[in-house]
Parts: structure tokens; sequence; C-alpha cells
């Protein structure tokens, strides 16, 4: 069994309040979840803040490989946001034997 997990660190766009972070954070979690129902994803860090955001997804899967390729795919999603400017993004992944 392995576990991989990404954080997120994202910059939003034109947002002057936490209530428009809200509004610009919500909708992309909601998209991750939809296109993989079986990925967990949150809000993570950041939270007062309202131009930062840090978005954690967390997968488990029976091999190494399609735990990054889950989260790299991920990744892409959210880097593909025109609304969202990706500053970094880290991936973790855990083993049995970790």
């Amino acid at each position: 069994m392995f576990v991989g997990a990404l954080t997120l660190d994202v910059l939003l766009g034109d947002v002057r309040s936490l209530k428009q972070k809200r509004s610009v954070v919500r909708p992309v979690i909601a998209e991750i979840q939809r296109r993989f129902p079986g990925v967990a994803v949150a809000e993570t860090g950041d939270q007062d803040l309202h131009r930062r955001a840090e978005i954690g997804i967390a997968v488990v899967s029976g091999s190494a490989a399609n735990c990054t390729q889950v989260l790299d795919q991920c990744e892409n999603l959210v880097a593909g946001r025109p609304e969202l400017e990706l500053l970094s993004a880290r991936q973790r992944l855990f083993g049995d034997d970790d």
C-alpha cells in the first residue's frame, strides 16, 4: 500500500477578502473531488491570508506509479486554472516500509 501526498502553494488573482478567496478556492477543490473521487482534498494552510492558499491532496493506492500519476494529474489541473498561479508543489510518497 502506498500513500501519496501533494501540497500546492497557490497565489490567487484579484482577491481582496477572505470571502472572495473562498469563492475561488472552493470550486478548485470541488473540481478535484469530482474528477478524482478517490482522493482527499482540502485547504490546509494560509487560511488567514486572502491572496495565498495551500491545498493538500492525498491518495491511497496499491502501486507507487498510480499514486504519482494521480497526484501529477491533480497538480496539472490546478496549474491550468487561469485565476491561480501555482507557486510550488511538493509531492511525498509513503510506502509500507516508511
